[in-house]
């Protein structure tokens, strides 16, 4: 388990995430502390176990590194522009380092990739678009997370404002793991099905959304510990939250039993 999250742009992508989250008024050390710490050690654990040095993770270590080493030495009217804006730097920062690596046809979640698949897939325009894809979306997802702390910022002048600096965030980053995990075997089942070989099945895209229907009910509880009004809008999310999750799970078995009918048929 841990071996396949060092393997993972997960890995690289962790302390951004962790950053983005945590920053805010008061919070600059300690966002910047943890995205900092987590990076040393996702890179170490990641050598440790036999991990080739990534680009992400250089990236990671210089950003976050740099940024501790100014709040050290910072004044306070610094640190407090930092607390307001560095969690918008940090989304934009990840956004060109993601678009510049599209650009030079090196998208950063291939050094990653090349150490799960085997070597004959990597030179293949499938494995390069599967990467630049996923790329791509990581990169869209801290773009809406940047505009949205930007809106929070300069329109609400509200930083820790509930829903642009916890909802969205958090949604869009649960969408771009969804997506890195469904679409390899998606691609790639359609490329064979496009070569004459439709015995892959291509994965079904309600796995893009199988996370909503529970995000939802936490937002709604979210709403009601935390005191967001109106309640009524978060009793109606839980409420959409679990009956979505029913007919989630009722679609999911119903495609399962077609899936499961030619089988039975041969048989």
């Amino acid at each position: 388990m841990i071996d396949k999250f060092l393997q993972s742009p997960f890995a690289g992508l962790a302390p951004w995430i962790v950053m983005a989250m945590l920053v805010g008024p008061d919070r600059f050390e300690v966002a910047v502390c943890a995205a900092l710490g987590l990076s040393l050690l996702f890179t170490f654990l990641g050598h440790r176990r036999g991990t080739s040095f990534k680009l992400l993770e250089l990236f990671d270590i210089v950003y976050f590194g740099a940024l501790a080493v100014i709040g050290l030495f910072a004044s306070d009217a610094l640190i407090t522009w930092l607390e307001k804006w560095s969690g918008e730097m940090t989304s934009i920062a990840l956004v060109v380092f993601a678009f510049g690596s599209i650009l030079i046809r090196n998208p950063f979640t291939l050094q990653y990739a090349r150490e799960q698949a085997p070597e004959e897939y990597w030179d293949t325009p499938v494995f390069y678009r599967i990467n630049r894809n996923i790329t791509l979306v990581w990169g869209l997802a801290f773009a809406v997370n940047a505009l949205a702390g930007l809106f929070a910022d300069v329109v609400l002048d509200q930083p820790d404002e509930f829903w642009t600096a916890w909802i969205i965030p958090i949604g869009t980053i649960l969408f771009a793991v969804a997506f890195t995990e469904w679409y390899p075997d998606a691609a790639s089942a359609r490329a064979a099905a496009a070569a004459g070989d439709p015995s892959e099945p291509v994965p079904s895209r309600s796995k893009l959304i199988e996370w909503i229907p529970p995000y939802t009910v936490a937002v709604g509880i979210a709403m009601l510990v935390t005191d967001n009004d109106p309640d009524w809008v978060a009793i109606a999310l839980i409420v959409l939250g679990v009956v979505g999750g029913i007919a989630m799970r009722k679609y999911s078995a119903a495609k399962y039993s077609a899936s499961r009918e030619p089988a039975i048929l041969e048989k």
